[in-house]
C-alpha cells in the first residue's frame, strides 16, 4: 500500500503540489487526469523521489521513503517507471537492455534474466526483435520495450508517465493494448501489481481503471471510479474538464465557412475520444449532407450551432444541430437522398422548434457504434 500524507511540492516559481493526502491499495489501477501544469507527473515522480517533496510524507509498505535514513534504492526495486521518452541504452540490443537491471541490482544469472526477458518479450510480440537495436524499432515498439524493461524487474507498484504522448497517433494503439492486458491480468490479491498512470487519453483511462484521480488546484481535486468521474462528476472544475474533453461546437455564421477547418476539428474530436472508425466517418458525413447540402443553401443568413457530444459508457455519438431562419424540418422538406443518406447511418433523428438564443430549429441525430 501507499500512503500519503499532505505532499507539497515547491519550486522557485510555482507549487504544482499544495496538499495531496491519499491511501492507494495493492492492485489499485490509478489513472491521473487534468488539465496541464497541476502536478500529474510531479505526483508520480515524488512517489519515487525522483522529485524530493517539500514537505509531507510517503510511505510504501509502511516504510516512510521521505525520511531521509530510508535506503531509497531498495524501495526503488519495487518500483518500476515507464517514462514519455524511452529511455534506451542505443548501444545494446533489446534482450540486453532488458536483462541489464535484474542482473546487477537483483543478482539474477545470466540465463535467468534472458529467459525472464524472452517470455515478457514473447507476452507483448516482440520476441523477434530480442536482437534489435532500439534505433530499428519504431516509437510504439520502443515503448513496448520500456514496458518489458519495467517488467523484469517484477515490481510491485508500475508508474507510467504520459506512457503514449510521444508516439505518433497511430502507434499508440499497440501500446495500450499491452497496458491493458497487464492491468486486465491485474486481479487482486498479493500478487497485483499497484499501477498509477498519468494519461490525457480519456477512453483508455476509463477502461483500465478502477480509480480516478483529478489533479487541480493543488491536489486531488476529485476522485472516484471511471464511472464516477467521467459520466457523474460531481465537482464544477471536473464537470467543466470532462465536459470539454467529450463535447465539440462548432458555430457556422457564413456561406463561406471554412469547411475544410471544421471537418479537420471534428476529425481530431473523434481520435481523442476513440469513437469508432464507423461512428467517425458517419459524423463527417452527417456534418457535410447538413451543412453543405441542406442547411446553407437555403438559409438566407445562416447561423448554424454543431454540438457533437460521446458518452463512452453506451459509445454513441449525439449530433446537435440548431439553426436560424422559419421553421424547416428537414425530415419533411430536405433533399430527398440526403434525408435518406441521414436516416440511414443513424440511430434515431428527431426535429422540434425551439427559442434559444437566435435558433428556431433543432435538429438531434444519434450515432449508435454499430
Amino acid at each position: 500500500m501507499i500512503r500519503i500524507e499532505h505532499l507539497k511540492k515547491q519550486y522557485p516559481n510555482v507549487t504544482p503540489i499544495k496538499d495531496v493526502s491519499v491511501e492507494i491499495n495493492d492492485g489499485d489501477v490509478i489513472s491521473i487526469i487534468g488539465p496541464s501544469g497541476t502536478g500529474k507527473s510531479t505526483l508520480l515522480r515524488c512517489i519515487n523521489l525522483l522529485e524530493r517533496p517539500t514537505s509531507g510524507k510517503i510511505w510504501v509498505d509502511d516504510v516512510e521513503i521521505t525520511n531521509p535514513k530510508c535506503d531509497i534504492n531498495k524501495i526503488r526495486q519495487k518500483m518500476g517507471m515507464v517514462f514519455q521518452s524511452f529511455n534506451l541504452f542505443g548501444h545494446r540490443t533489446v534482450i540486453e537492455n532488458i536483462m541489464m537491471a535484474p542482473m546487477d541490482l537483483l543478482g539474477k544469472s545470466k540465463q535467468e534474466a534472458y529467459d525472464t526477458g524472452m517470455h515478457l518479450l514473447r507476452s507483448v510480440g516482440l520476441a523477434e526483435k530480442a536482437l534489435n537495436y532500439p534505433d530499428e524499432l519504431s516509437g510504439g515498439q520502443k515503448q513496448r520495450i520500456a514496458i518489458v524493461r519495467t517488467l523484469a524487474m517484477d515490481p510491485d507498484v508500475i508508474l507510467m508517465d504520459e506512457p503514449t504522448s510521444a508516439l505518433d497517433p497511430t502507434m499508440v494503439g499497440e501500446v495500450q493494448a499491452v497496458i491493458r492486458d497487464l492491468a486486465r491480468r491485474n486481479t487482486g490479491g498479493s500478487s497485483a501489481k499497484t499501477m498509477m498512470i498519468v494519461t490525457h487519453e480519456m477512453a483508455f483511462a476509463h477502461a483500465i481503471s478502477n480509480c480516478v484521480f483529478y489533479l487541480d488546484e493543488g491536489g486531488i481535486y476529485e476522485q472516484g471510479t471511471p464511472g464516477q468521474i467521467f459520466d457523474k462528476p460531481q465537482r464544477e472544475k471536473t464537470r467543466r474538464f470532462i465536459r470539454r474533453l467529450k463535447v465539440l461546437e462548432l458555430n457556422i455564421d457564413s456561406r463561406d465557412y471554412d469547411f475544410l477547418g471544421m471537418a479537420a476539428q471534428i476529425d481530431r474530436y473523434c481520435n481523442k475520444n476513440q469513437i469508432p472508425p464507423k461512428q467517425a466517418s458517419h459524423l463527417q458525413l452527417a456534418f457535410e449532407e447538413l451543412g453543405q447540402q441542406m442547411l446553407i443553401p437555403v438559409l438566407e443568413s445562416p447561423r448554424i450551432q454543431v454540438v457533437i457530444e460521446y458518452a463512452e459508457t453506451d459509445q454513441r455519438a449525439t449530433m446537435t444541430v440548431r439553426y436560424n431562419g422559419p421553421q424547416y424540418d428537414i425530415l419533411e422538406n430536405g433533399d430527398d437522398l440526403s434525408r435518406s443518406l441521414l436516416m440511414g447511418i443513424t440511430a434515431d433523428i428527431s426535429f422540434e422548434t425551439v427559442a434559444v438564443d437566435d435558433f428556431s430549429n433543432c435538429l438531434t441525430l444519434v450515432f449508435a457504434e454499430g
